[in-house]
């Protein structure tokens, strides 16, 4: 017999629970739960977010920050309201944690690249190509993508680049591009690419500065591995 959520003891309902005791009290499955609002009349809302949890189990919670409203709408009992609802508060904390990030006001180094623009690739399935665009004081102006590839490449040209440099009236740049695979080592293909931008940075007078690889929590900066 399934146990709904109204069977249980107030102070062990996920709502109640949460204005009680704070959100970092509840499990992932009690926060979907919420999220959820209601099961089914013969499925708890708890039993229901635990079936979300599973069928993604092997790809472990982030691989939320990619679904769909329809994939998740695919199990049985949680319909499109109730998908569009998870969709929307996993975009709210992606929207955060990026925000966060960007409050960084100078760019010294690699390390700050990095830290600001990991929220935004972090979880990205596929290669993004950007550019993080300075100032003269070394602020960030504008961080635009400029191209977006399959699961193993991006392509990127100059012409893209600079396009992007000279609309925002950028002093400098660096690069950056995401590896979906986890690994942040460098292509040849990454390296040549990097070249040159270098040279057409010296030609148009802006400089790039490095060239970053991320890859989940990770990072890899070509200038400090020497590979420039």
């Amino acid at each position: 017999m399934t146990v709904m959520v109204r069977d249980l003891p107030e102070e062990e309902r996920p709502r109640e629970k949460l204005i009680r005791r704070g959100a970092s009290a509840l499990s992932d499955t009690e926060l979907l739960a919420i999220l959820l609002r209601t099961g089914t009349s013969s499925v708890s809302v708890l039993h229901l977010a635990e079936e979300v949890l599973v069928k993604y189990r092997d790809k472990g919670l982030v691989s939320m920050m990619n679904l769909s409203p329809q994939e998740i709408a695919s199990i049985h009992g949680v319909g499109l309201a109730k998908a569009a609802t998870i969709v929307a508060a996993v975009e709210l904390g992606r929207r955060l944690s990026t925000r966060a990030a960007q409050k960084t006001e100078k760019i010294d180094g690699p390390e700050d690249a990095a830290h600001y623009a990991m929220p935004a690739l972090r979880y990205a399935q596929k290669e993004h190509f950007l550019v993080m665009l300075l100032d003269v004081r070394n602020r960030v102006l504008a961080m635009p993508t400029v191209s977006i590839g399959g699961l193993t490449s991006s392509v990127a040209h100059p012409r893209e680049i600079f396009r992007e440099a000279i609309q925002y009236s950028a002093a400098s740049m660096i690069l950056l591009h995401n590896h979906p695979s986890g690994d942040p080592t460098p292509s040849r293909e990454d390296i040549q690419i990097t070249k040159q931008m270098i040279k057409a940075g010296e030609i148009m007078g802006i400089p790039v500065l490095d060239h970053i690889i991320l890859a989940n929590d990770e990072f890899l900066s070509l200038k400090e591995a020497n590979c420039l």
